[in-house]
Order: C-alpha cells, then structure tokens, then sequence
C-alpha cells in the first residue's frame, strides 16, 4: 500500500498501452502473476478490425506498416488453449455437482484442511473417480429407493387386499346362510349372488369369477370406479380402503393419499379392459394369492426384503455421506483452483500464439503508475519458469480513447458507482464523484432534515459499520446488500440530517429550545390567542435555527415556506454555477478553446445574469429585511424592462443594472447555440480532407466528440432547471407535513385519552408510520431527487459519461459464476 500513487479521484488514472511477449514456457505464470497483481487489461485483437473501422485513415497506416491484427482471423473454436479452457469447464461441471450433492445431503464439512499443493491434471483424475463412484452410489440408491416404494406398495395391498376378501368372504357366507334360510320356506332364488360365486366350491365358478388388486391415488378413485363400471357394463364389484398415510408414489417421488382397490370381476374381456383402465390411471397392479396362507408367507418374504433394503440403503448413504464430506473439506479450494485456471486460459486465449518464435504477443492497458509492479511481476515469473528468455514489455502508441481507472476505497466506492450509473467518465475528464461525496448526502439532508429521523438513519449506518466484517463475508440479499455498500452514504446522509434539522428546529417534527429561549412572547398573559392574534419579538433573534415558535402560529406556514424556497434557490444556483464551472477546466486541461468561448462563457452570462441576480436580490432581501415581492420584479424584468420599480427596489440603480442583465442573457442565447456546431463541421471537413490532421488526444479534432458537442450546443439553456430545484423545497414540505400528520393525528391523539392501552396503540402506530413512511419512503424519495439533480442538473454541464471501465485481468473479481 505504501507504495501505491496517492488517490486522485479528480482525474482518472494516466493509462497507456502496452505490448507483451512472452515465451510459452512462462505464459501460463506469467499470466497468473499478473492475475494475482490485477493491474493489467488484456485487450482480445478480435474486436480491433470493428474498432479500426471507425478510423479509416489510421487503419490504412497500420496495414501498409504491416501490422497483424491478433486473433482477429480465429473464432473462440479456434484458439491456442481451447481444450483447456473445455477441461476446466468441465472440472467446474463437476465440482458444481458435488456442491449440489452436499447441499442435499445436508453433510456439514469440518473445514479446509491442510492439504499439499495439487497440479490439474492430478485433481482432474481426481473428480473423474469421484464422480464416477458418485454417480453409481447414486444409480444404484436410485434403484434399491424405486425398488423399496415398490415392495411397500406391495405390502399394503397385500395387507389392505387379504382384509377385503375376508371381509367379503365373511359377508358371502353370512348370504349363503340366509339362502338356505330362505329355501327351507320354500321360496326358490335363481341367480346366485356375485359372493356366493366366490366362495362357491364348485370348480366351474371358481374358474369363472376372479379379482385384481392394486393401488391408485385417492384423488382418481370416483372416476376409476366410473370407468370401470361404464367398461364393464355393470358387471363387476369395486371395494377399496385407504391405505393409510402418505406414500412415495414411484415414478412421480411424490408424496401422495392412495387407495388400495380389489376389483371382482368374470370374463377374460373384463380382465384386458381393467388392466388397460388401471395402466390408464396410473394404478399399479400386484397378485394377491387367494389362500390365506400363501398371504401369509408373502407378506413375511416382502416384509424381510424391505429390512434388507433398508439396511442397504443406510449402509449406502453412509458411504455417500463419507465420500462427500472428504470432497466437501477440499471443495472451496478445488472451486478457487479451477476458477482461476479457467481465467488464466480464457486470458491466454486473447494472446497471439507465434509458431516460429514459440511466444505469446499480447497487448493491453495499464497504469503507468503500475508498469513498475507489472515488470517485476514479469521478472518473477521469467525466474520461477526457469525460461531462458525474458519477457519483452514495452509501451505503444494507441489510437484509441485508454479506459477509465479510478483507484476507489470503501468511503469513495459508492459515491463513484452512483456516477458511473450515469455513464463512465470520459478518460481524464473531471470526475462529478469528488462533488458527490459532499453535495449528494447535503441535498438529501435538504430534502429530508429531521435531527430526529436522521438519529435513526445514524443507527442504522454505524450498525452497517459496525458489523462490516462480518456482513462482507456473508451473502446479502438484493436490498441488503445495496444498504451495506452505502452505508457510508448513509452515514453522511444521517450527520447533514441532524444538521439540517437542526436548522428547520425538528425533531419529529417537534420543535425544541435547544439553543435558548424564543425571540416572540404571547401578546397577553393568557397567550390564549399566540396561535390566532400572532406573537410580539422582543429580544434578538433566535441564536441557531428556526425559532420554535413559528411553529403552529398564523404566518408558519408562509415564513417556512419562503425560507425553504429562497434557500432551495441558492443551492440549485450554487450547483450549476459549479458544474458550469467544471466544464471550464475540462476545456482547460483538454486545450478545447472552442469549449471555453462558444459554451462557457456564454452559459455563465445566462445563468448568472437571471438566476443569479434573483439569488442576489433574496441575500439582498434578507440583509436589509425589505418587503419587495421578489416575483413581480423578476416577472415585469422580462415584460416591462424600463417601468419603475417603485417600493419593489432593493438598490440603487437596480433598474438599469436589470436591463444590461436582461440583455446579456438575450446574447447569450445565439451564442451558446449557433457558433460551435459549424466550427465544429469545418474542422471536421478539414481533417479529412488532409489539411488540418492535428493530435488525437485534442478535443477539438476528436471525431467521437463531435456529434455530442453538436447536440451540446443545438440545445437552448434549459429555463426550467433552476426552478426543478424546487423539488427540493416541495419534498422538504412533504417530509415535514407528514411528520405534523402523524404527530398531532396520531400520537397527540391518543395521548388525550386517559387510558394507557390506548396509548399504547398510538405509540405504535406512530412508530409503524415513522419507520415505514418517513424512514423508508420519504427517504427513498429524496434519494431519488437528489439523485436527478446530479445527473441532470450538475452533471449535464460538464460530464460527458461515454467512457468504459478499466477492467484489470484480477482474481480478486472473479465471481462463483466464472
């Protein structure tokens, strides 16, 4: 760290191009070295002919010098390191599938063990026999679970079926015995009953009546037994029970309610068409035996299978469970392996691969701040490589814009990804996030300023803060995580909170004596009409802050609501003019003239000569204590430049000084829009024409800049921007009569009743309504609009955001997903 460059977030880090050739012994360390340090950009020479072809004249200079685009003629199929960049996706395939087996199993790993350094292709052979053994654990638990959902269905249909016939045998008798009954009367029956040709002696009947058994889930049974009757037209006896809890159906591995059926039935056609109904519904059939001892002995061998199996299957989860716990202690550390091996061959990939001087030639951006680290880097794995050629690293000239590098840390991070939302910073243009930093939390605080809500957003960040170890290492989900990576917006946020509601008096929206006593009394003793009637100043004004007693007397509303305007007024001028001024130094350091005379300068003079003479006259209003009405002079500014001001002048001289301004915003106008746009079109023009082939890294002869400093200066200065400041002033309003809302509707309200569970309610709902709505909304809220004002308001005045990140070759970034 002690050597890194200071950070300089104003301009990006100074980037160049440079060229490596390395000899293919020490590619691969050298690769994973410069992985480790994270300092360097390959760039893959595939996409440099769509790059060139915007450069028509350059592209002709490269050709005719005899320069090869790398890579450029192969497809990803074609690469130097293809098959092994397959291996490692293939490894990570598998590694995948263990982490998906030990998060089934539930196996709990003790933790990385120590374990001595191990090559690729030895832990390659390694996940292939783990797999392989893996993979036939689990063919053949599959197969002993299939077959022991089977036998358990056999087992209650054989239990639920031998109950039925008995039933049914039970019944049959009793029916014969009624029969004989009847007979011994003289009455005669000539059909048999279904039953009595059950258990009928005789061999013809016992030959014509038979039964299947089975099982069907619970939900299907009315409609099997539709079918069933429909198919056979009648001639047939349905009898089912519930076959107790839950079974694991085995094709579906559901768990579901079934049936078991006996279905009675004659005729070899009724057997076909029940079999092809029950295949239908997805019942499964078994053979139940007619004698009750052969029941007997089955349910007695199924019963000992269903043990064996069950002791199998135990002895085999041991074993799976012991293989993935011996994988899981390696598992972190095998997936960090394969991911940086697949990098390292995925970025060797982007090099060219000379045959005849067996070397990789590959080419990116870096830091010149780091070409230091990265040539020691490269000595380091020329040494460990035992090669006997160095590594050749040099610079290059470059034709294109180098990326964009910012050398961030925890505090500045989230300030420079909410302008990176807007668009990556051009390289070397003023970056907004050093403003940022200060201007975002303000302006929220602006809109949000309550010391007694931002107390609560205080809390919230140090927590964050606090917990930051232990909340880094862990998996956030989508709003977590973007909470704790502000948190230090957060924390900014809270402090100009409290602030700010210090000033608006606050708290809860509650005002407090904090800094002394009130400069108004009550007209009266009584102070029976001081909300009414008004109050009477008699001492100096209040030290710090809103006087407390403006709130809920006659003139609150019309007093805080010109203070908050006026106030929102300044600070929108405030940000502007410090954008427009930004832009100044852009064109400064980037020697654009152009930039200076024709948008500058011009722009100053508009906004200046309107919005800030109306920020003049409110200072001026507040100092001298005047009742001039401010909109009538900036309304008749513009209708009746030269009519007196009358009672509305603040100074001597006022009126002339409104009309040179009034003028000078009028040039202005025509300035700003019509100059640079054919400047730009005749230096365009000469360029390519070969008359003025002037520096690339010059604004002015950019052609990537042209078009957008074209739209630039066809847009009019928009009037309305200042004036969307307001939103500043309209959100702080909200914030603040929704607090009022809640506090006199709600917690006043029940603090009248002279009973504590209610007061208890209305503690509660205020509290809900505080965390809910004022926290979490309105904060939101304001988030967002001070979100917009920097992206439209400050921002669009100077920042360009077309820009690409500088995306060093890094370990450190690489995601589970890589």
């Amino acid at each position: 760290m002690e050597r890194l460059p200071p950070m300089d977030l104003m301009r990006s880090e100074k980037m160049t191009l440079v060229q490596l050739i390395i000899p293919a012994e020490s590619a691969h360390r050298a690769v994973t070295y410069l992985g480790q340090l994270g300092l360097l950009q390959f760039r893959d020479e595939r996409l440099k002919i769509a790059m060139l072809m915007h450069f028509t004249v350059e592209m002709n200079l490269v050709m005719a010098n005899g320069a090869s685009l790398l890579n450029a003629e192969k497809s990803p199929f074609q690469r130097t390191f293809v098959n092994q960049v397959k291996r490692c996706a293939e490894m990570s395939r598998k590694l995948r599938f263990f982490k998906d087996q030990i998060s089934k199993a539930g196996v709990v790993s003790s933790g990385p063990t120590m374990q001595p350094d191990i090559y690729l292709e030895d832990l390659e052979i390694q996940l292939a026999e783990h797999e392989h053994g893996l993979t036939e654990t689990n063919s053949n638990s599959e197969k002993l679970q299939q077959s022991y959902k089977e036998l358990l269905e056999f087992k209650i249909v054989m239990q639920k079926a031998c109950a039925i016939l008995f039933s049914n045998h039970g019944h049959a008798v009793s029916e014969e015995r009624e029969l004989e009954n009847m007979n011994s009367k003289g009455d005669y029956v000539e059909t048999p009953f279904i039953f009595q040709q059950e258990t009928s002696t005789e061999p013809a009947n016992q030959s014509s009546l038979r039964f299947i058994s089975g099982i069907i889930c619970k939900s299907k049974v009315l409609s099997f037994e539709r079918i069933l009757f429909r198919a056979t037209r009648g001639n047939m006896l349905f009898n089912h029970e519930p076959a107790g809890d839950k079974l694991t159906d085995p094709i579906s591995n559901e768990m579901i309610e079934k049936e078991v059926f006996v279905v009675f039935f004659s005729g070899e056609r009724s057997r076909t068409k029940i079999l092809k109904i029950c295949e239908a519904f997805g019942a499964h059939t078994y053979p139940v035996p007619e004698d009750i001892s052969k029941q007997r002995q089955i349910i007695n061998e199924v019963s000992s299978r269903l043990a064996d199996i069950e002791a199998t299957l135990d002895a085999g989860n041991r074993h799976r469970n012991k293989a993935l716990a011996s994988v899981g202690d390696h598992l972190e550390k095998w997936m960090d392996m394969v991911r940086r091996e697949k990098a390292v061959y995925d970025t060797l990939n982007m090099l060219n691969f000379d045959l005849t001087k067996k070397c990789l030639v590959g080419e990116g951006w870096c830091p010149i701040s780091a070409q230091a680290q990265i040539h020691e880097a490269l000595q380091r794995a020329t040494l460990d490589s035992n090669s006997q050629v160095g590594i050749i690293f040099h610079s290059l000239d470059a034709l294109e814009s180098p990326p964009t590098y910012f050398r961030t840390n925890n505090f500045t991070s989230p300030y420079q990804e909410i302008v990176d939302a807007y668009g990556v910073a051009r390289y070397q243009e003023a970056n907004p996030a050093v403003y940022t930093c200060i201007t975002f939390p303000f302006l929220f605080a602006v809109m949000f300023g309550d010391w007694g809500h931002g107390i609560c957003l205080l809390l919230g960040s140090l927590v964050l803060i606090a917990c930051e170890k232990k909340l880094s290492a862990q998996r956030l989900g989508s709003f977590m995580e973007m909470l704790f990576g502000g948190r230090y917006v957060l924390l900014l946020m809270s402090l100009f909170s409290i602030y700010c509601g210090l000033i608006y008096n606050e708290f809860f929206c509650v005002p407090f004596h904090i800094f002394g006593a009130s400069a108004y009394k009550c007209r009266d003793n009584t102070c029976s009409d001081a909300h009414t009637a008004g109050l009477i100043k008699y001492r100096d004004p209040y030290p710090f802050g809103v006087d407390p007693s403006w709130r809920g007397s006659r003139s609150e509303l019309a007093f805080l609501n010109s203070l908050k305007m006026k106030m929102s007024i300044l600070l929108g001028v405030v940000h502007m003019n410090l954008g427009i001024i930004l832009s100044y130094f852009n064109a400064c350091f980037f020697n654009n003239s152009i930039d200076i005379r024709y948008q500058f300068v011009p722009q100053m003079i508009f906004l200046n000569s309107l919005f800030g003479y109306l920020s003049l006259l409110i200072v001026v209003k507040w100092c001298t204590g005047s009742q001039a009405d401010l909109y009538h002079v900036m309304i008749y500014m513009f209708l009746s430049p030269f009519e007196n001001l009358g009672e509305n002048q603040l100074f001597w001289g006022q009126g002339v000084l409104q009309v040179f301004l009034l003028l000078f915003a009028l040039i202005a106008v025509p300035w700003m829009l019509f100059p640079k746009p054919f400047l730009l079109k005749k230096l365009h023009d000469e360029r390519f024409q070969g008359q003025a082939y002037g520096k690339l890294n010059t604004t002015e002869m950019d052609p990537e800049v042209e078009p957008d400093s074209a739209r630039q200066h066809h847009e009019e200065f928009n009037f309305s921007e200042v004036f969307v400041h307001q939103m500043i002033h309209a959100i702080d309003l909200a914030h603040s009569e929704l607090s009022t809302v809640f506090y006199e509707k709600v917690l006043l309200l029940a603090w009248g009743y002279d009973n504590l569970i209610i007061r208890l309610i209305g503690l509660l709902v205020f509290s809900f309504a505080t965390a809910s709505i004022l926290l979490m909304m309105e904060s939101l809220s304001a988030f967002l609009h001070a979100l917009r004002l920097h992206w439209v308001e400050f921002q669009n005045k100077f920042y360009h955001g077309d820009g690409y990140k500088f995306k060093p070759f890094s370990f450190a970034s690489l995601t589970d997903d890589e």
